[in-house]
């Protein structure tokens, strides 16, 4: 049970490193399936404390995935950072992981990459203890007023506060004006010249996240964001060119080292459809398994779904079925000798 235990958490921290140079506690928590991100975006935000009631395991077993994750740290020259996690809510209260005041220490210490610079240290820890952003949220259903006792519609805005709701008029946003998303040079201009600020994020039920529909700011802040993006417009439009260069390299780059992956992983793969596989499944913004942070990392798990799925598309009937209408579980176990018989000869160098 240990060893196994070892194992997930050696590869969970691994993945959250590659991702974002350091991996924190709660990484391992929700890379182990013992808590969703979703809670633990509700705990941030201040809706529930600790976060260890939702925990589908004790103290004693937390310690010890954590106990795995400091040896893990160490033996692979990682250095260790207090952290500050304060609630997204306006009193900015401490948050709780457990009720064990060491056990919380533990949960607290994030390990920082080998070889960063000072100052990649520091900006990596003052992001790391900044709080949550305020936010407010699309009611999904018809709710009422923790305040005024206002009865609420679904899709108005309101701020979570204790166990239920406010309206804008009763949480003193009321005099904010809403700036969609899609313009982020006007969205953190107007964020900076803004005293107040609230993000507004909608549930997303299909992905099971909630998603940013843009932010709550004063009308002056807005005006004044607005003139400053008319006076620079054509310095960030040549700055989005350089980036957008600059991301299409990165992208080949990515695709050549998924395709490597793919070929050593699979050398009977020809190499052209080990390319295929790696820009299909490594499309930025595509949503795929080569942009998950296991892809990128070229987990080997996430380069076998992107071989697999290639696969079962393009070397079976499973499309076919599925227009016929069967159901997606049923035919992937039709197809699954077939699919069995393409990956082991592939697996033959």
């Amino acid at each position: 049970m240990v060893a196994k235990l070892h194992s997930r958490v050696a590869k969970v921290a691994a993945t959250a490193l590659a991702e974002h140079q350091y991996v924190a506690p709660v990484d391992v928590l929700t890379g182990l399936g013992w808590v969703s991100p979703v809670n633990v975006e509700q705990w941030r935000r201040g809706r529930f404390s600790p976060l260890s009631q939702l925990l589908p395991v004790d103290d004693t077993r937390v310690a010890e995935a954590l106990r795995i994750l400091g040896e893990w740290a160490r033996e692979n020259g990682l250095t260790s950072a207090d952290t500050d996690y304060i609630a997204g809510t306006r009193d900015r209260r401490d948050l709780r992981f457990t009720g064990d005041d060491a056990l919380d220490r533990l949960c607290r210490t994030h390990w920082l990459a080998p070889g960063l610079s000072e100052k990649q240290r520091t900006r990596l820890t003052e992001r790391q203890n900044k709080a949550p952003d305020l936010a407010v949220f699309t009611a999904g259903t018809a709710w009422t007023c923790a305040g005024c006792a206002a009865r609420g519609e679904a899709g108005e805005l309101r701020l979570p506060e204790g166990d239920g709701f406010l309206c804008l008029d009763c949480a003193d946003f009321d005099h904010l004006v809403f700036l969609p998303a899609g313009n982020a040079a006007l969205s953190r201009r107007a964020k900076q010249e803004s005293s107040l600020c609230a993000l507004v994020l909608r549930f997303n039920r299909r992905r099971k996240r909630h998603e940013r529909q843009g932010i709550l700011v004063e009308p002056a802040a807005l005006e004044r964001a607005e003139q400053q993006c008319l006076a620079d417009e054509d310095v960030r439009a040549r700055r989005r060119e350089r980036d957008a260069e600059r991301r299409a390299v990165q992208d080949v780059d990515f695709q050549a080292a998924f395709a490597t992956t793919i070929r050593e992983l699979y050398p009977g793969c020809p190499t052209d459809r080990a390319q295929a596989i790696a820009e299909h499944a490594g499309t930025r913004g595509s949503g795929r398994v080569g942009r998950s942070a296991a892809g990128r990392a070229l987990d080997e798990e996430a380069v076998r779904l992107a071989v697999v799925a290639s696969v079962r598309h393009l070397d079976t009937d499973y499309d076919r079925l599925l227009m016929d209408g069967m159901p997606r579980m049923e035919a992937r176990e039709q197809i699954r000798a077939d699919l069995d018989r393409v990956l082991e000869r592939w697996g033959q160098p």
